[in-house]
């Protein structure tokens, strides 16, 4: 299932909110433009050392899914992912999982239509730039 299919699921089956999904956005200087909708903004730069506290954080929030994103999920993306699923098997914890956003923020502003309407403080000037 894609992530806009999921935001659109956690919209018609729990009042807008995705009880058991969470989006990451890494981005840190380059976080203009807007985020997609119900994310965390959580810089990479100094994620790791944070990874057990979020793990018990997302636990005890029933979290089923974290999905990592950057500009392009190339980098910080993929590298917070894989962290955060060695982490999860050290736990041997099968009920949690650690997902990519294929192609990142850039990818979901370029597909357009109705992604953009699943985006928090979206800014076509600074995606003009970047996409």
């Amino acid at each position: 299932m894609h992530v806009l299919d999921l935001l659109r699921s956690a919209d018609t089956s729990s009042g807008g909110q995705a009880l058991n999904l969470i989006l990451v956005d890494l981005r840190r200087n380059d976080h203009e433009g807007g985020t997609i909708r119900g994310s965390i903004n959580l810089p990479a730069q100094s994620l790791y050392p944070t990874i057990p506290t979020l793990y018990s954080m997302f636990r005890a929030a029933g979290i089923r899914t974290v999905i990592w994103y950057c500009g392009s999920s190339h980098g910080r993306g993929s590298r917070a992912a894989r962290w955060f699923a060695d982490y999860i098997t050290e736990r041997e914890d099968v009920e949690i999982e650690s997902a990519i956003l294929a192609g990142g923020i850039k990818a979901w502003v370029a597909a357009g239509g109705e992604h953009l309407d699943y985006m928090h403080e979206y800014d076509a000037t600074k995606w003009d730039q970047q996409v």
